[in-house]
């Protein structure tokens, strides 16, 4: 879109030959004309200038435009026409190129110079950071060097294929344009490399660009080249017509056309921006900020117009990249002004992109011109937001660069919906639905969506930062003074139900909140999920109603559970649940909610609101019993907390808990706890039990699946009081259980009896006597071993009196509420004093401590046990079980208080199973001994032996024996010898060498 950067304006008219070449010099015009000379014009007003020197030297360090008058006339300033003129501001001087290349100083134009050596050169290049001049003439190109004074050093002379018709340089090398080709010259050694063919119609043109690149000339197109010829990748410059001379002024090219000239943005793509018609223009000059065009007789020049007022066109006419472009050249000094019109530019680009479509590139205007994310939001009225956010006129954003009539909305093209509110005679109604349609459709949603993810970041970083600022300021009281002192605070420390009243606090809850809604309605579901479950400032009761609208409940269940409001979104989590596994669950109830999602959900609440936990996990106990007690195992609640609740709301489940807690961690559970369980499992065995003998349908055989876990329960845990137990049970039944109890009570007398007596199994009394035996042994306790077996031997000796005995004494220990526990030893459970009766019992329990001996050799009866037999002999002894237990547990029982144990009647040929191994197991043991008395008195003998021969070592000491301590002679002194029968020392050196440890630490030592 053209617009007008450079005014054109005459400098002056009528110069008397013609010009050939131009160039400035400060304010001044320097004309190198036909005639050989140089004219030297001035501005017109400075000649009537009577301010001081240094402001009039200020005035004219550049072009002004005015006219211009002849000053100076240097005649014979070259012998042939000018070719080209560049005045060297750096160094002071003046390069003209005629028949050869001369140097002047300025701006006397006292001649330092002449290169004899450029004679017929037609083209030159000067480098002015190194000071390196490089010419052409016909096919060589010659290198010199400025050595700073009046002299200058040839470097470099190189060949090339043909006649140079443009050059420049780039960097260290020189781009050459020959004929139909362009090529690239190191300017080391010479070495070319071509670039690409030049155009048909018009000769080669480089021009090099002040950011490092050349522009190399192809006809009517410009082609961009890095320094070493490489093709850029921005594009190409087409010019209307093939140029002859392009002058770079940036932001802008200007170049020389056969009728006019015209300026054209360096910006991709290059549009042209203004055209000059002149004729006859020879020679095209920059000057130090404008650009001289001469003429045959006359100069022009091309005065930049203020990039403000460019600004202002650009913008005015819809041309807002080239406006935002000219904007950052202005100078850093007016930072304000540019930032002020860089978002006014945005905003109003902005507008125009949305209008038309174009919702991304809009945002991402919108967010250049950092603009209040509301007044972007004010574009999407369905969006809600919470009542605190006002959404501001669009008009307050769009004159702020203080340009208002030429930044009017009206002149971009954007709609009066944009500017203000639209009356009914604007727009009717079916418009107003069309557009609103169109700005909630999924296309500018999506660009809303990227407008606040990216701004997002440092509004939330803002949020926290006051956020952290007023916990401060509460922890150290009023001496804590914040940078914004004067900003409201938020009046509560959650974020449950509390008002937002910081700025960035408030913002960030409009951003969020409009998100969240942006990204639903673009069926980003997962984004908005993820927002949730991150930090967040939503609001929650704009965000509850819309997702409760949409049936977003995943979302909604994040929302809850990041305002901490577990409760609600457990009560809409066990709805879901129980709407997901009913017959006919709703269409749109996806995904499929499990109870699963109860239990983890509440798996982060059991450190801090346990109750809570508890209230909600027994809605899933039922269907998910082992998850549900593995939730309590890794929240660490108490398990005496957790009991006492399912035996208030769920006792149905209360079993069921205790039995996977026993299973999960036996050691985790109380005594209390297991206690409860066996009671409870003791409660259900007694219901079953009265069951059954009311209907006379009771058999000690029968084991309903209760009654199994109470025998297992029974024997694998001891956390519980068996005494307590022992009395809910009844007199003639479950007597495996009382069995069990009694064994627990350490009564292993009446538990053997009553498996052998009442339950008719000798098989659970060996079982049971085997258990006792081998706990006994892992606790080291050999006292007690075979004692067990005894008592069973007992019990299968005299059943008559055992059963009599049992029945007392489970009288008295039912009896007896806090009945002494008896030891594992058995005299002194059946001693009775004054009873004759009894003494034979007696006698037989207590034979380890009064009677039996590990060497005692006693096999004879008392005289006063004649009695006894004649009571035993009434009774049916169960001699089968006895000798089956003597032949399996030979090696556990005492063999010699075993046999006195039995009658005299058995035979011994029914003992063999029982005697037979233990004879040979003692035959074996004392031949064993017997060779290890051997060994012992052997090895004895050898160690005697040695210990003779070691002391019959011999020592002799001559007249030159020498300690080996003091290198002194030995004589007669005591002296003291080594094992190793050699070293001999005296004894007194030996006593004083301890302490030092010259030799070996603890050697032992003989006197002699």
């Amino acid at each position: 879109m053209v617009h007008s950067a450079y005014d054109s304006f005459e400098l002056l008219n009528g110069c008397p030959t013609k010009i050939d070449a131009v160039e400035s010099y400060g304010s001044k015009l320097l004309l190198g004309c036909s005639d050989g000379s140089l004219r030297i014009y001035g501005p017109e007003s400075l000649g009537s200038d009577h301010s001081p020197p240094a402001d009039r030297l200020a005035q004219t360090l550049e072009l002004r435009q005015e006219s211009y008058v002849l000053e100076r006339t240097v005649n014979g300033f070259s012998k042939k026409p000018m070719l080209a003129m560049e005045v060297l501001g750096s160094r002071e001087l003046l390069l003209s190129l005629s028949e050869s290349i001369a140097f002047h100083r300025l701006p006397s134009l006292e001649t330092i110079a002449v290169i004899t050596k450029a004679k017929g050169a037609n083209v030159y290049s000067w480098d002015d950071r190194r000071g390196y001049l490089g010419f052409a003439r016909q096919k060589r190109v010659c290198i010199f060097r400025h050595d700073g004074g009046r002299g200058f050093v040839e470097v470099k002379e190189f060949g090339v294929p043909d006649i140079v018709k443009s050059m420049s340089w780039c960097g260290e090398n020189i781009c050459l344009g020959i004929r139909r080709e362009y090529m690239i010259l190191n300017s080391t050694n010479g070495a070319l490399s071509e670039v690409f063919p030049s155009g048909r119609i018009a000769p080669p043109l480089v021009v090099s660009i002040p950011s490092g690149e050349l522009l190399l000339g192809k006809d009517n197109i410009g082609v961009l080249v890095d320094q070493n010829g490489k093709l850029l990748q921005e594009g190409r410059i087409c010019w209307s017509e093939a140029p002859a001379t392009v002058v770079i002024q940036k932001p802008y090219a200007v170049g020389l056309l056969p009728r006019h000239v015209e300026v054209r943005s360096l910006r991709v793509p290059y549009p042209l921006i203004q055209t000059v018609v002149l004729r006859n223009v020879r020679r095209l000059s920059q000057s130090n900020h404008a650009i001289i065009i001469a003429l045959d007789n006359s100069v022009y020049g091309l005065f930049p117009v203020p990039l403000g007022a460019q600004i202002v066109q650009l913008t005015a006419s819809g041309n807002f990249e080239e406006a935002l472009a000219l904007c950052k050249m202005l100078p850093t000094e007016d930072s304000s002004l540019r930032a002020a019109k860089e978002q006014s530019i945005h905003i109003r680009y902005a507008h125009y992109l949305f209008e038309n479509g174009s919702y991304e590139e809009a945002m991402e205007h919108f967010l250049a011109s950092q603009v209040e994310i509301t007044y972007v939001l004010s574009l999407y009225p369905s969006i809600i937001l919470p009542k605190s956010a006002v959404l501001p006129e669009p008009e307050k954003f769009l004159d702020i660069s203080g340009e208002a009539p030429y930044l009017s909305r009206g002149s971009s093209g954007i709609s009066d919906d944009l500017e203000s509110p639209p009356g009914p005679h604007f727009l009717e109604s079916d418009e107003s639905a069309a557009l609103e349609s169109k700005k909630m459709s999924h296309n500018t949603l999506m660009a809303l969506i990227k407008f606040l993810q990216k701004k997002r970041y440092i509004i939330i970083e803002k949020a926290t930062a006051e956020g952290t600022e007023e916990v401060v300021s509460e922890a150290v009281g009023d001496n804590y003074v914040p940078y914004d002192s004067n900003r409201p605070k938020k009046s509560g420390k959650g974020r449950v139900n509390v008002a937002i009243s910081s700025g960035a606090r408030e913002m960030a809850a409009i951003l969020d909140t409009a998100l969240l809604q942006a990204l639903l309605l673009t069926g980003q579901s997962s984004a908005a999920v993820e927002l949730l479950k991150g930090f967040n400032y939503c609001d929650v009761k704009i965000c509850e109603e819309f997702l409760q609208k949409r049936n977003q409940y995943v979302a909604l269940l994040e929302l809850y559970k990041c305002n901490a409001m577990h409760r609600e979104a457990l009560k809409l989590l066990h709805q879901l649940v129980e709407e997901s596994n009913s017959n006919q669950p709703p269409p749109d109830l996806t995904p499929k909610f499990k109870p699963e999602m109860i239990i983890d959900y509440l798996k982060p609440l059991c450190g801090t609101d346990p109750m809570l936990v508890l209230e909600f996990s027994m809605l899933v106990l039922e269907s998910c019993p082992t998850q549900t007690i593995e939730l309590f195992l890794s929240g660490n609640i108490p398990a005496d907390l957790v009991n006492s609740y399912l035996k208030q709301h769920a006792p149905n489940m209360q079993t069921t808990y205790l039995e996977l807690m026993l299973n999960m961690n036996e050691n985790g559970i109380s005594g209390n706890l297991q206690n409860e369980m066996v009671q409870i499992y003791l409660s259900e065995v007694l219901d079953w039990y009265a069951d059954l003998s009311a209907q006379k349908k009771w058999d000690e055989k029968d084991y309903s699946p209760t009654r199994k876990k109470l025998l297992s329960a029974l024997e694998s845990i001891s956390g519980y009081n068996p005494d307590a137990l022992l009395k809910r049970l009844p007199a003639d039944a479950l007597y495996e259980e009382r069995a069990i109890l009694l064994g627990k009570m350490n009564q292993h007398e009446l538990a053997l009896s009553i498996y052998v007596h009442k339950l008719n199994v000798p098989k659970l009394a060996l079982d049971y006597s085997d258990r006792v035996y081998e706990s006994a042994l892992h606790q080291q306790s050999a006292k007690s071993n075979s004692n067990i077996y005894l008592t069973l031997l007992q019990i299968y000796l005299n059943p008559r009196r055992t059963t009599k005995n049992f029945e007392k004494r489970i009288t008295n220990l039912v009896s007896t509420p806090n009945s002494s526990v008896p030891r594992v030893g058995l005299g002194a459970s059946a001693k009775t004093k004054g009873s004759r009766s009894f003494r034979k019992i007696a006698e037989i329990e207590g034979a380890e401590d009064v009677r039996i001996s590990p060497s005692g050799t006693d096999s004879g009866r008392s005289d006063g046990d004649a009695d006894d037999i004649d009571e035993e002999a009434g009774s049916t002894i169960m001699l089968d079980e006895v000798l089956d237990l003597l032949s399996k547990r030979w090696d556990r029982i005492n063999g010699a208080q075993a046999l006195k144990l039995l009658p005299r009647e058995t035979k011994l040929q029914n003992l063999l199973p029982f005697l037979g191994p233990l004879l040979r197991k003692s035959s074996e043991a004392y031949r064993n001994f017997s060779v290890i008395k051997s060994l012992r008195e052997s090895e004895n003998l050898q160690v005697k032996d040695e210990l003779y021969n070691q002391r019959k070592t011999v020592v002799k000491i001559t007249s030159d024996s020498m300690c080996s301590l003091c290198n002194k002679k030995i004589g007669t002194s005591v002296f003291a010898v080594y094992p190793n029968g050699q070293t001999i020392v005296h004894f007194v050196c030996f006593k004083d060498s301890q302490s030092m440890k010259a030799v070996v630490k603890g050697t032992p030592w003989r006197k002699r």
